[in-house]
């Protein structure tokens, strides 16, 4: 389905739990940048956490999948109001769990820093939230070391131009089916790269710096691989996030949903139904 939401109309999935409605806290899955879409989660951690009787709110970011594709408004800012946006476009009126992967993980954090009233909790899936504009190897007062932005910029940089300089013969590709399909990726993936202002705005994200990561009081878990470029990140945040716990998976890199898919499930549900008791316990 789609809804009307931040001045766009959004591709949406809504998945219910089975469990009585008052007692049934929602889940918000957070997908990552360019390449990647609803479907990445829909087909990997949507099911078995509805299935636990928990609802499951999935949404193509801004630009992506089947969601609009404006000229800009690719700043984190924004994405957390369009968060905000969607959510309550879906008529969902408490605090959600929010489960984000590599770039939903940044907008996850962001949105627990500032809305904490509207975040029951955070699952960062290879998240990388930490400030790239200082290097020291130790956190100081005002940053420590990182460096996603700019790498990520470099690499997005380098597909816009190799999509930019080498067009597809979408007419050579008409009477294969896999082709035609390849061929719109590689279309939507041009437009968003190089008809946007997406590259322009990750490459001036400021990410949290640590004095912003000790105000996010939410408890979070942060999961990462073990072969992971962004594993150091972990311990990290581990430190300045005032209650946040760290698991890292062994033998798996970046994309869990592909490298620990069973072992990732595990993790987020486990979490989940420790609050969800935790909750009820409280009550």
């Amino acid at each position: 389905m789609h809804v009307d939401a931040n001045g766009l109309r959004f591709h949406v999935q809504h998945l219910r739990g089975d469990r009585p409605a008052a007692a049934r806290p929602t889940v918000v899955l957070l997908h990552g940048l360019v390449l990647d879409n609803l479907s990445s989660l829909y087909y990997t951690l949507a099911p078995p956490i509805a299935r636990a009787g928990y609802d499951v709110l999935l949404y193509d970011q801004r630009g992506h999948g089947r969601t609009d594709r404006p000229p800009t408004g690719y700043d984190l800012d924004t994405a957390v109001d369009d968060l905000a946006a969607v959510v309550k476009a879906c008529g969902i009126t408490r605090p959600v769990h929010l489960v984000g992967n590599s770039y939903g993980g940044l907008v996850a954090l962001h949105t627990a820093y500032l809305h904490p009233e509207s975040v029951a909790s955070v699952v960062l899936v290879e998240g990388q939230s930490l400030d790239p504009q200082h290097t020291g190897d130790l956190p100081g007062p005002d940053g420590y070391k990182g460096g996603w932005v700019e790498s990520m910029a470099n690499t997005l940089n380098l597909v816009a131009l190799g999509l930019e300089r080498n067009r597809w013969d979408a007419a050579a590709a008409a009477a294969d089916r896999q082709a035609r399909k390849a061929a719109r990726v590689r279309a939507a993936t041009d437009a968003l790269l190089n008809d946007t202002t997406l590259i322009e705005d990750v490459s001036t994200a400021r990410l949290l710096t640590p004095g912003q990561l000790a105000a996010v009081r939410n408890p979070v878990l942060a999961l990462f691989g073990a072969e992971s470029d962004l594993a150091a990140s972990g311990p990290l945040l581990a430190d300045l996030l005032p209650d946040c716990d760290l698991e890292v998976f062994p033998d798996a890199a970046h994309a869990l949903l592909r490298d620990a898919p069973d072992a990732l499930v595990g993790a987020v549900l486990r979490r989940l139904d420790a609050l969800s008791a935790a909750a009820g316990s409280a009550a």
